[in-house]
């Protein structure tokens, strides 16, 4: 019965995980006036997993490919930046894996 109990404790330890949320917000254009509309909102997002400690990207690289993948799926336009761009981080650590994901959104607006 106790190794059976063992077995089952150990299991349940092996099988939980955890997560870490972080995040900062950031402006990138000048919205004192209304000469601006808000176009959409654009989203990227950037992953790496580490396993004992090994492989992956840095913090710093995995915000650059955030951002990379932002500008590749939503392209600015002329007349079009960035506001309000907010990233966001999820660590999610079971036993000896490690992943960290990186989520960027911001708004696209229009100037007139």
């Amino acid at each position: 019965m106790k190794k059976n109990l063992l077995y089952f404790l150990l299991l349940i330890i092996s099988m939980s995980s955890c997560a870490f949320h972080g995040g900062v917000i950031s402006g990138s254009a000048s919205i004192s006036s209304k000469n601006f509309k808000t176009v959409k909102l654009a989203k990227g997002v950037a992953k790496a997993t580490r396993i004992l400690g090994v492989g992956g990207l840095s913090k710093d690289a995995l915000v650059a490919e955030a951002k990379k993948d932002l500008l590749e799926k939503y392209p600015l336009k002329d007349g079009q930046v960035l506001a309000n761009i907010t990233v966001d981080f999820k660590n999610t650590f079971i036993i000896l894996y490690t992943q960290t994901k990186v989520t960027m959104t911001a708004d696209i607006l229009e100037f007139n």
